[in-house]
């Protein structure tokens, strides 16, 4: 810390010198028309003696990332949006700008003019003609950014990660391609982004524990969302047949490489279709993000490669449990769930329900072995109170998850439009949190009310877009696709 503090004194030295000759060390606007990546692919086949016979001028605008001094003449290497690309200082050639270099460290953003020229080593450069210091960088760049050990401050200074990994800058590239690749998607389909409340005095539409906020103006408690399904389902009633958001998502819960309390979703809705619709929508659209994203269907993820094409396996949550040696007969049995759970070393809460019991094992037993893209359909329905029971088997509901990596990508249902049903649900929600459920549903009288005006038989949609950006990026963690990602306070 002590050098560093040395090394800031000494940059701010150097901005009070440039000060006193008249250099501005902040600038202002600059007009750079080339990027490096541009000039690169432009000039990939020029040769050094055609640069010299017809010269490329050009201007660009970055941050110096190198810098070797040779007394009379310097190279550095900027950095733009785009890529790095080689720069030639010549004392000859700036006169009295040249001096101005002794200032300049690694770190500081530059506007230069000049025009291109191959060295002896064949790397093109840009032979600087006239430059202007843009910022001067008053801290300096880390030599060494990579390793585990530093995982935690490349993830809290995201700003420096991106300055020293340009890979990491094209993670979230690619997460801006695939989310307007699931714009043009849906849109192409006939559907209307739409946009619902962040701030709702219920928080509903899953279940999860949700961080609760104050109006003043109002005088009320407020929750942040913890999904939009309640509101864009109304818009259902409202004659909307239709709908997607692509939202943000605020619930109270752990953090770990799967979860961030701050998390991006998107949610869609269509009338008059159900579940077995949205497995064969849903097996359209991931296919066409990737292609349109990587240009394959064959994912490489850790240690595998995932294959996305379709169709997909769609397995009942029941039957894939009894596939990975969970006996039949404790399916429907609560107590006999409860004292297998024990015995096979699966954690369950006191006053589990059967539906509570299931999912814990399913997590823990079948959940880790569904790498490749996979439907668990059927669901209990006190997993689901949102879900529309299967006509043949109303103890089950007509739900999907889709797994793929042992992570939960997506979650649907055939909605549940009976408002009759959907209130006996949600009293069975309340009376779950009143025994201490803290993530179960709140009553919804409006949305009930909704309801009761007619809702049209509908299917919805919610995919974690973090989560489907980590398998096209083959990010380990969640951390590694949001920029900003939820961090305990620095000491």
């Amino acid at each position: 810390m002590e050098e560093i503090n040395e090394l800031i004194e000494q940059r701010i030295k150097k901005l009070g010198e440039l000060r006193q000759s008249g250099v501005e060390p902040f600038g202002s606007t600059y007009s750079a028309e080339d990027h490096a990546s541009e000039l690169h692919e432009k000039c990939n086949t020029q040769t050094k003696e055609a640069l010299e016979t017809d010269p490329v001028r050009c201007s660009l605008a970055g941050r110096i990332v190198a810098m070797r001094d040779f007394g009379k003449a310097a190279f550095a290497h900027i950095q733009d949006a785009t890529g790095k690309m080689q720069v030639y200082f010549k004392k000859d050639k700036l006169g009295d700008q040249f001096p101005i270099l002794k200032k300049l460290d690694i770190g500081d953003i530059i506007g230069l003019r000049g025009k291109l020229f191959r060295t002896k080593t064949n790397e093109l450069t840009v032979e600087v003609e006239d430059f202007m210091i843009l910022t001067k960088s008053l801290r300096p760049l880390p030599e060494k950014w990579h390793g585990l050990k530093d995982i935690e401050t490349r993830y809290r200074q995201r700003y420096v990660d991106l300055i020293v990994n340009p890979e990491v800058r094209q993670v979230f590239v690619k997460k801006s391609m695939i989310i307007k690749g699931i714009r043009d998607f849906l849109e192409a389909k006939g559907f209307i982004e739409v946009e619902t409340p962040m701030l709702q005095p219920i928080p509903g539409g899953a279940t999860a524990r949700p961080f609760k906020t104050h109006h003043n103006a109002l005088g009320v408690d407020l929750f942040l969302r913890i999904a939009p399904e309640l509101y864009l389902k109304r818009l259902l009633v409202g004659g909307y047949e239709r709908v997607y958001e692509l939202n943000r998502n605020f619930r109270n819960e752990g953090i770990s490489k799967k979860h961030n309390p701050e998390f991006t979703m998107l949610e869609f809705y269509i009338a008059y279709r159900d579940y077995h619709f949205l497995m064969s929508f849903t097996e359209e659209l991931i296919p066409f993000i990737a292609e349109k994203t990587l240009g394959t269907l064959h994912v490489p993820y850790e240690d595998h490669v995932i294959d996305l094409t379709p169709p997909w396996p769609r397995i009942p949550m029941l039957d894939a449990l009894v596939q990975k040696g969970v006996p039949r007969e404790i399916l429907h049995d609560s107590e006999k769930a409860k004292a297998w759970a024990k015995e096979n070393g699966v954690a369950i809460e006191k006053g589990a329900s059967l539906g509570k019991i299931l999912d814990e094992i399913f997590k823990e037993k079948v959940e880790p072995e569904l790498i490749q893209p996979t439907f668990i359909i059927d669901h209990p329905v006190e997993l689901s109170p949102l879900a529309k029971r299967k006509p043949d088997n109303p103890d089950l509901v007509e739900r999907f998850e889709l797994f793929i990596t042992s992570r939960e990508i997506a979650n649907a249902f055939s909605e549940l439009h009976d408002p009759l049903d959907q209130k006996q649900r949600f009293l069975a929600q309340v009376e779950a949190k009143a025994q201490g459920d803290e993530e179960a549903h709140s009553m919804d009288e409006d949305f009930i009310r909704a309801l009761e005006y007619g809702m049209p038989p509908a299917a919805g949609e919610g995919i974690g877009i973090d989560r489907l950006v980590m398998l096209l990026t083959n990010s380990p963690s969640i951390r590694d696709v949001i920029l900003f990602p939820q961090l305990k306070p620095e000491l």
